[in-house]
């Protein structure tokens, strides 16, 4: 079976303000290469065994595009050394304006990155400086243009809504200007109060007032209808795509297929037996020390039973317009979708319904998501 292969990259120049995944302040240049021999190493450690080819290569963070493109270019090197990569390969790399110039994206194009991410996250200028970004419009817009120069023809973009103050036209008015770009991928996803942040405390103090549930669900709606208006397949909760252009990494993620997870506090999934799902320490030293002696950089973080399985595989596949098989979870689990969860398809109504083969939720059911998810875990 195919492998997909995730780096985590901690690393950021600063902190954005709605922001609580693990991240550490952009260190010097010798630390960065340490950290990019450190991936080696577990790669090499690790890669025996794992099966490949790799499939889809993510390069997430933190901010990838810190590390020098002649280590990404060694990465890719030793993955198909040691693991192979398919000819027809996703290699994603996200990257943040101000980041890279147009010389880096020339060098991690020819390097292997084939699909560039850019956290945009927001074309209007008074709305970056409120998320902390670091970079204003113009610098986006340039980032964008020096992508296409340097031969990127698979671009992502990212968007944030439901920022506070932010009315539907003028959420419009940035998905317009969005569109005008021409993404190949879009991803939006409504802003988040996550405690320990900087805007967890300036919603709590009530120094920043956020757009209510109500209001986010307009907002959402005004995404969905614009953007597949403008041909763009909505195909997950969060994310949108022109045809075979769909993200395939976090395809293969929401399908429950395999993934090695290379760097602290990177997770691995296997999909042996019942699947075990693995992390590494998002702790800098302790992934170090581990690396170093040569132990397992990660710890089990779930082992899944049969019934722990079958509610993932809602879990994740609800999350996609494609939804989940009945005749593959029948095959794999013995029963159908409404044998195993009787009570659960009751609650969620007409939210979730099975077309065909696939069971899938429609709008509504995706902005409840979370709530309706729920009934299944």
């Amino acid at each position: 079976m195919t492998t997909g292969l995730y780096l985590h990259i901690p690393f950021c120049r600063s902190k954005c303000a709605y922001c609580d995944f693990f991240s550490l302040p952009v260190p010097g240049a010798a630390e960065l290469q340490r950290y990019g021999e450190l991936l080696l190493r577990q790669l090499r450690q690790e890669a025996s065994s794992w099966g490949g080819p790799v499939a889809t290569i993510f390069f997430g963070g933190g901010t990838p595009s810190l590390l020098p493109p002649a280590t990404v270019g060694e990465i890719l090197e030793t993955v198909a050394a040691t693991m192979g990569i398919a000819g027809d390969a996703e290699i994603t790399l996200e990257a943040n304006p101000g980041t890279v110039d147009a010389a880096a994206l020339t060098e991690l194009r020819q390097a292997g990155i084939n699909r560039l991410s850019l956290g945009l996250q927001s074309l209007d200028d008074r709305q970056l400086l409120a998320l902390g970004r670091g970079h204003d419009v113009a610098a986006g817009l340039a980032a964008v243009a020096a992508a296409r120069r340097a031969g990127f023809a698979n671009l992502s973009l990212d968007l944030i809504y439901a920022l506070p103050g932010q009315q539907v036209a003028a959420l419009e008015r940035e998905l317009q200007a969005l569109v005008a770009l021409a993404p190949e991928h879009i991803s939006t996803y409504a802003l988040t109060v996550e405690e320990g942040t900087v805007f967890y405390s300036r919603v709590t103090t009530g120094a920043i007032l956020l757009p209510d549930e109500e209001e986010t669900a307009r907002h959402y709606r005004a995404v969905d209808g614009l953007l597949t208006a403008a041909g763009y397949a909505h195909y997950e909760i969060s994310n949108f795509a022109r045809p075979a252009r769909a993200c395939r990494h976090n395809l293969d993620t929401w399908r429950r297929r395999p993934y090695l997870g290379l760097g602290a506090g990177a997770h691995s999934f296997r999909a042996e037996g019942w699947g075990e799902r693995r992390a590494a320490p998002p702790d800098l030293d302790l992934y170090a020390r581990r690396v170093a002696s040569g132990e397992s950089a990660s710890d089990r973080l779930e082992s899944f039973d049969r019934r722990g399985a079958m509610s993932e595989v809602l879990y994740l596949g609800l999350r996609t317009a494609e939804g989940v098989s009945e005749s593959d979870f029948c095959q794999r689990f013995g029963l159908g979708v409404a044998a195993a969860f009787p009570a659960a398809l009751q609650r969620c109504g007409p939210r979730l319904r099975c077309v065909g083969d696939r069971w899938t939720f429609d709008l509504q059911g995706w902005l409840l998501y979370d709530h309706l998810i729920s009934f299944f875990l």
